[in-house]
């Protein structure tokens, strides 16, 4: 548009027109250049097995995907990769939120790279947003020394709302992990309390991180998550907090005599450690060998790896069937009908839910075993 200055009533003055904006795409960018290749499942395979983590990355990534193409593929690479796995000390870590979790992983890992060698995978689950359904993902950022090291792999992943303290997909991840050479697996939970079963049902090691006046002694002997641990640590033991948390190992290790023998046939063991000053480290790693030594010894190593297995078998039977019902159109279509009927008061939760539950069924049988059409059949004379 002409400026309305350049007129003739205007006179004496003018305004000329402005340089012309070059666009702020390169022309000379090829974007194809930036295209990732898309790696084959031998492809990946291949990598894992050679230890490269980018691929290793990559196959995380696909694994964590939601994309039906992408857990096909991602289930072949699992296949794959499982002959290479099952050679590494699986470590579950868990506590209270701001026991040191983060800071104690980033001790033990250093500590047991420089005295055993080998490499090291650390999964951190962080907590998702009910929310934004985002997670922050920040853990690494607390383990600045693991972050660094040429024989570590960090993994943060959000739990994208499965319960008990872990990803939906982190015992996929661990297969992974091992196929890639990883020998010792950290698997650290968000922290949820005392009821983190699914850490325990995939890892040979449950450490619990433990702080000292956290509670009184009736804290100590809750059931849950204090049966299920195979070591008890007390986190933060310097300065002027040494008595009060030798005191509080004092009580766990009275409170673990209220439950009975594990079923391991070892008694778990209540340590004091101090995550930020690195003191009391290698107790805690030489409490971990012994319990492996001794779990190998008697046969329970092996025994707990295959109800492991089999737990995890009905757990995906359980995850894939409740996809399956949300996933069904008919389902989708009377899912907002049954909602608004609950809300309105004219049925219970339980009734809506049972006769949703029962048109999924008929719909599967229907679908499966379709009636035979009679308009066509001749009577019997």
């Amino acid at each position: 548009m002409e400026h309305l200055e350049n007129s003739n009533e205007y006179a004496g003055l003018q305004v000329n027109s402005g340089v012309e904006q070059p666009s702020i795409i390169n022309p000379y960018l090829k974007r194809s250049r930036f295209r990732r290749h898309e790696l084959s499942v031998a492809e990946m395979v291949e990598g894992i097995v050679k230890g490269d983590v980018t691929i290793l990355s990559q196959a995380v990534t696909l694994v964590e995907s939601v994309h039906p193409e992408h857990q096909q593929k991602a289930q072949e690479v699992i296949n794959k990769c499982l002959p290479y796995s099952g050679n590494s000390i699986r470590v579950g870590i868990s506590g209270v939120p701001g026991a040191g979790k983060s800071t104690s992983i980033d001790e033990f890992g250093i500590h047991v790279l420089k005295e055993k060698g080998g490499k090291l995978a650390v999964l951190a689950i962080d907590p998702s947003s009910e929310r934004s359904k985002g997670s922050i993902l920040g853990d690494k950022t607390r383990m600045e020394k693991l972050s660094v090291h040429p024989d570590s792999f960090i993994r943060p992943s959000p739990t994208a709302g499965s319960l008990g303290g872990v990803a939906r997909k982190t015992r996929e991840t661990i297969i992974l992990c091992e196929a890639a050479g990883f020998d010792k697996i950290f698997v650290e939970t968000v922290g949820v309390g005392q009821s983190e079963t699914a850490c325990h049902s995939m890892v040979d090691f449950f450490l619990l991180i433990q702080l000292a006046g956290t509670g009184d002694d009736l804290q100590g002997i809750k059931r849950g998550i204090m049966e299920i641990c195979d070591g008890i640590v007390i986190n933060k033991c310097d300065g002027d907090n040494v008595e009060k948390s030798h005191m509080a190992a004092t009580n766990f290790q009275n409170a673990l005599h209220f439950f009975p023998m594990p079923e391991s046939g070892w008694q778990p063991k209540v340590l004091c450690y101090s995550g930020f000053y690195g003191l009391g480290i290698k107790e805690v790693w030489d409490m971990i060998y012994q319990y492996i030594d001794f779990v190998k010894a008697n046969g329970y190593f092996n025994y707990r790896r295959n109800e492991q297995s089999k737990y995890w078998m009905y757990e995906s039977i359980n995850e894939h069937l409740r996809n399956n019902f949300y996933n069904n159109a008919v389902i989708q279509q009377q899912l907002q009908t049954a909602e608004q009927s609950v809300l309105a008061g004219e049925q219970t939760s339980f009734t809506a839910a049972q006769q949703l539950l029962d048109t999924y069924f008929q719909h599967l049988t229907n679908t499966h075993h379709p009636t035979p059409n009679t308009q066509h059949l001749t009577p019997n004379t």
